[in-house]
């Protein structure tokens, strides 16, 4: 169906191989909504979302509209006549007036296998519990929480050492993957979409400052998950000496009788930490105000020893 008309709607990264793969495939894209644009960084420099960018490299109308309840805001976008609205992280949720314009309704390509993993973070919390598969899931958008009906999956096996961000690339591709048979054979594919089973439905809620901070009396491999749920944003640390220390990569190694958040052991490529149950052996961190690094590297100037607590 190369004649739908689609409007788009995305805001990071994430969103953006779904819209270059609905331009390549020859789809009629009337226009793409994405987030105004925000001030970054110190110098409070005006920065454009990833899906403006790419819009614009694409020659697509672009629509950063403050609120989605605005009348006009509506109105203008009724008077597209899309027949499907693609939804993709675009950060707003999107009132029965908006999802009831299209003739084919609103589609939304969500990081987790539903009913899993519904709300905010799913991506990170598959990783925050160590699941051994996640996906895509293409569904209907209706009134509810990632609560619409289900058109069609695609799964992966994660790799032992996932991070959020390797696991948010691999799934913005696959999404773009899985996306475009469905608008190819869309009518199709509606009728025979599947209601999702709420007795299986897990929520997710934002990631907080206030998960950052490790606390080492957690077993190990809750703490090592945690690492890489929070790579590449916010991070997790641990104080040291007043400053934080940010712990980019660790494994799982035996641990001793002392107490968690003792040092164990120093090498020169390593700083071990006893925790509840078993050791972290520390393999990467980010001293404050300075860049990632080895922790053989940060140990040429920082001098530990066992027995200093973290």
């Amino acid at each position: 169906m190369k004649s739908l008309r689609i409007v788009f709607m995305g805001t990071p990264d994430f969103s953006v191989p779904s819209l270059k793969a609905i331009h390549a495939a020859g789809f009629t894209i009337q226009a793409v909504y994405t987030q105004p644009d925000k001030q970054r960084g110190r110098g409070k420099k005006v920065s454009s979302s990833p899906v403006k960018e790419c819009a614009e490299k694409l020659g697509i109308p672009v629509f950063q509209p403050q609120s989605l309840k605005n009348p006009d805001v509506i109105a203008a976008l009724a008077d597209l006549q899309p027949d499907v609205i693609v939804v993709i992280a675009y950060g707003k949720i999107l009132p029965k007036a908006i999802l009831d314009i299209p003739r084919y309704g609103c589609l939304n390509v969500h990081g987790s296998l539903l009913p899993a993993y519904r709300g905010a973070a799913p991506i990170q919390y598959a990783i925050k519990d160590g699941v051994r598969t996640s996906g895509v899931t293409i569904m209907m958008l209706d009134e509810g929480m990632d609560t619409g009906k289900v058109l069609k999956k695609s799964e992966i096996v994660l790799d032992a050492k996932e991070t959020t961000g390797t696991l948010f690339d691999k799934l913005s591709v696959i999404g773009a993957e899985t996306l475009i048979p469905v608008l190819k054979d869309l009518p199709a594919y509606e009728a025979a979409a599947q209601s999702q089973d709420e007795s299986k439905a897990t929520y997710t809620a934002k990631i907080t400052k206030e998960m950052t901070q490790i606390d080492f009396s957690q077993p190990a491999v809750v703490i090592e998950r945690l690492i890489r749920t929070l790579d590449p944003h916010p991070g997790a640390y641990v104080l040291h000496e007043g400053h934080r220390l940010k712990i980019w990569a660790a494994d799982v190694v035996p641990g001793t009788e002392a107490e968690p958040g003792t040092i164990i052991e120093v090498t020169k490529t390593s700083i071990t930490v006893q925790t509840g149950r078993d050791a972290l052996c520390i393999r990467e961190v980010q001293p404050e105000s300075r860049k990632r690094m080895a922790t053989a590297q940060f140990l040429q100037g920082c001098h530990l020893t066992a027995g200093t607590m973290l």
